[in-house]
């Protein structure tokens, strides 16, 4: 009998070891499992070397004197050195801007012109300018120290994604002209209000309907991702660090032009103190269609960024509801896209060009 219970005993208490073991074995492989992914540690220790030298930052551009508070766009500096400089051309033009001539009876130097600038380089929520004409070349320039100018013209954006000029604006143009114009000792005239603030809402109307910013969503098929592991794989494809936490960008081939492509993602994520185990299950992929030209091809290389970022990390493109984009949905909204851009070229806005990047702004 006793050695009946003797066996009894050893089989539950084995039984028991195998239950325990089994349950710690299962909690250890969940706990495995729902690590995220992460970064190569050499990989992430380069990344993490280089990101100071090659954040884009918000710096003056000198073609637009007097906006040092002002919002640019991003100026990548060291590590983009080498990349090709942007044509410098006027900002003003007459398709999406209210022009007024100012006219001087003798030449103003341009030291006296950037002092009679107002303080404020903004209309309500438009861009204000004020440009200089040179005799010597014939041409319009932004004001700068050091030079003549025979005549100026003055102005102001029609439209912008905030919406469009309106009377309020327009008189407030009026007034910052003519402080200006009375500084610097000339006369301005100006075009009709009602006629330019019709004007600005039918540039507004084409705008509206005109504007895409495309973006397709990443999910994780199972195990998460941490942001050292999503910074790896974009790198991998030419992205960069943004300026912003959790935000990579593509950078264009001409310095100082927008990122042709954007990457974010969860921002607190990005600033945790310890990332390696901070999980991320999805992030974007960006493309504002106006501010990029069509010769980039950036709807190609979005595509192909999403597609490769999917394979490689385990994921899947989606829309913003969470629905998986099939092939002939991206071929779908590839040819909606030249439809597009086919329109903007026809109204002289092209996509990319400083016209369309500003009414686009």
């Amino acid at each position: 009998m006793l050695e009946s219970m003797s066996s009894l005993q050893l089989s539950l208490a084995a039984i028991g070891a195998l239950t325990v073991g089994a349950v710690v074995v299962y909690n250890y492989w969940t706990s495995r499992k729902n690590i995220p992914r992460q970064a190569d540690s050499h990989r992430e220790r380069l990344q993490e070397s280089v990101s100071h030298a090659i954040e884009p930052v918000l710096d003056a551009d000198p073609a637009l004197p007097g906006r040092s508070n002002e919002l640019r766009e991003p100026v990548f500096k060291d590590t983009f050195s080498h990349l090709n400089q942007p044509d410098r051309k006027t900002q003003l033009d007459a398709l999406i801007d209210v022009l007024a001539a100012i006219e001087v009876d003798q030449p103003v130097s341009g030291d006296a012109a950037l002092a009679a600038l107002p303080t404020t380089r903004r209309v309500g929520t438009k861009l204000f300018f004020v440009e200089g004409f040179v005799h010597a070349s014939g041409q319009w320039e932004a004001l700068a120290p050091g030079r003549r100018y025979s005549a100026f013209q003055a102005g102001v954006q029609l439209a912008n994604r905030v919406g469009a000029l309106n009377n309020i604006e327009f008189s407030e143009f009026v007034v910052k002209t003519q402080a200006f114009a009375d500084d610097v000792g000339g006369s301005v005239s100006f075009s009709d209000m009602l006629e330019e603030v019709a004007r600005a809402r039918e540039l507004d109307q084409f705008a509206s309907v005109h504007d895409a910013q495309l973006s397709f969503t990443l999910c994780a098929r199972s195990a998460a991702w941490s942001p050292g592991y999503i910074h790896q794989h974009a790198a991998r494809l030419g992205f960069v660090p943004g300026a912003i936490p959790g935000r990579m960008v593509l950078p264009a081939a001409v310095q100082g032009l927008p990122a042709v492509l954007s990457l974010t993602f969860d921002t607190h994520a990005a600033m945790a103190e310890e990332r390696d185990l901070t999980a991320i299950r999805s992030f974007a992929l960006s493309l504002d269609v106006p501010q990029t030209a069509r010769q980039e091809q950036p709807y190609v290389r979005l595509r192909e960024a999403a597609v490769a970022l999917a394979s490689q990390m385990e994921g899947v493109v989606t829309d913003g509801e969470g629905l998986v984009l099939s092939e002939s949905t991206l071929d779908q909204i590839g040819m909606d896209l030249e439809q597009l851009y086919d329109a903007l070229d026809a109204r002289e806005l092209s996509a990319g060009s400083p016209q369309a990047r500003r009414l686009f702004s």
